[in-house]
């Protein structure tokens, strides 16, 4: 079940005897130090999720209301062109996910995010964050540096679309994302750099030949 259909009473206050923080605090703490009732905030309202690998954490057409933190796993984001699914992004562990453009718009979701393993998650409702955001100046300064690694990724992304020859493209990965190699079907890896799955498999094996 998707995060945002769950009882908002299922809060991460529930785990805190093995965890004594939310983990989107000590993240959080990278950017800014935050104050104790900003905390104590964080605490009480972000809540741990699971998802099972190919569940769907936001589907097209719906409202994301939540971002979350990846404790464990990795998600894509796809979109729909007619049968053909369209990989956007790939992210994992000590990531913040969401639909982002439902996400800050509060509209329907034109994309989906699938767990591409099985993944815990921390998650915190869009108006705990509005509260956080009008409550604690801190939260503004954490807010905007979060969001300049999210156009960060956009512009990598971007730069990897630029790029003509394919095999380019899949050392562009191997260089940024050499971490998810081995986790990630090669389909998805595929369809993010936009080649076909038989394009990347050629050029795996050249390169696998070449360091032969």
């Amino acid at each position: 079940m998707p995060l945002h259909n769950q009882p908002a009473s299922e809060q991460w206050m529930s785990s805190r005897t093995t965890l004594p923080e939310s983990p989107i605090l000590t993240v959080a703490k990278v950017f800014s130090p935050i104050s104790t009732e900003a905390q104590a905030y964080v605490n009480q309202k972000s809540f741990s999720h699971r998802i099972r690998k190919n569940e769907m954490l936001t589907s097209a057409g719906e409202v994301c209301t939540h971002f979350y933190l990846v404790r464990k796993g990795i998600l894509r984001g796809y979109v729909k062109d007619g049968i053909k699914d369209i990989t956007t992004w790939i992210t994992g562990e000590g990531e913040f996910v969401s639909a982002i453009a439902s996400f800050q718009l509060q509209q329907a979701s034109s994309e989906n995010v699938q767990a591409i393993e099985d993944c815990e998650l921390t998650g915190l409702h869009y108006n705990d964050l509005q509260y956080l955001y009008e409550n604690f100046p801190e939260a503004n300064v954490i807010g905007r540096k979060i969001l300049e690694n999210y156009y960060r990724d956009a512009e990598e992304r971007a730069f990897i679309a630029r790029l003509t020859e394919a095999t380019s493209k899949y050392k562009h990965f191997i260089a940024t994302k050499s971490h998810l190699l081995n986790r990630v079907p090669l389909k998805f890896i595929a369809s993010y750099l936009g080649m076909t799955l038989e394009t990347l498999s050629r050029i795996r094996s050249k390169l696998s030949q070449a360091k032969a």
